[in-house]
């Protein structure tokens, strides 16, 4: 059984290398290198997006090239933080190394249950996107998509990524949602998001910019306005009539929804 590791520890953790580098773009490869750690990149099917293994006294990692985790990509960057997150957690690298923490493929935006990829998906955020940092790139400017975006070029991290680190520490409260093939796949909001509950537990809204995407196969373009109504549950009467900002993001049968 490994023990779990506090929030704040892990981020100390993660910015104190973080801030070891000048560079916003977080040089990945040189924290892989000083490490000693052996990177592999190679095809491993759909399978997973990275694994850590500790095998005679060195530490090897494999990332899958196969689910898009091609060199100095921001997936690729994520899915490498991720797991030195398993390599710099103590827990988790004394578990490896003890054969307690057995070798586990770890996958990209699936929004684990597990907290051993919980706590290395939030490493992989500080260390990537450490707060210092993040907070000054949109300190005092009024909300819209584009600081999303232009966050992920400035770090070199996905929109994915960058938008929960929003939603975790930016000055705006917003709603992410990830649907596949018209399902919920997952949802992440702010603490003080306004509204708690989406309209159905498992299906995309028909009348949300994405609902209409999955159902209509209308394209996208950029930031729209949606109801309330349409995406939330009990919303009251005072605000029957409300509208908000969704911004969809569409690939095949995926697509990617941040509302505020």
């Amino acid at each position: 059984m490994i023990r779990n590791s506090s929030d704040m520890l892990i981020k100390s953790l993660a910015e104190s290398i973080a801030l070891e580098y000048p560079q916003i773009i977080l040089p990945i490869d040189k924290i892989i290198e000083q490490e000693e750690i052996k990177l592999f990149y190679d095809s491993y099917g759909d399978t997973f997006d990275g694994m850590t293994i500790y095998d005679d006294s060195d530490f090897y990692m494999h990332i899958n090239s196969f689910r898009g985790n091609k060199p100095d990509t921001a997936r690729a960057r994520f899915t490498i933080a991720h797991e030195l997150g398993h390599y710099f957690i103590d827990n988790h690298r004394i578990g490896l190394m003890e054969g307690v923490l057995k070798p586990h493929p770890s996958r990209n935006n699936e929004n684990s249950h597990a907290k051993i990829e919980r706590e290395a998906d939030y490493f992989a955020s500080c260390l990537l996107m450490p707060e210092e940092r993040f907070i000054k790139s949109f300190h005092k400017r009024k909300f819209d998509f584009e600081i999303i975006k232009n966050l992920s070029e400035q770090f070199h991290t996905s929109v994915t990524a960058t938008a929960i680190r929003f939603a975790n520490i930016g000055n705006h409260a917003i709603m992410i949602v990830c649907g596949e093939n018209g399902q919920i796949k997952w949802r992440w909001n702010s603490e003080d998001f306004m509204y708690k509950y989406l309209l159905y537990s498992n299906k995309i809204p028909e009348n949300s910019v994405m609902g209409e995407y999955f159902y209509k196969a209308r394209q996208t373009s950029g930031t729209e306005d949606v109801w309330a109504i349409d995406w939330f549950n009990y919303v009251d009467d005072s605000n029957i009539n409300k509208k908000l900002k969704e911004h969809c993001i569409t690939h095949k049968n995926m697509a990617l929804s941040i509302i505020w």
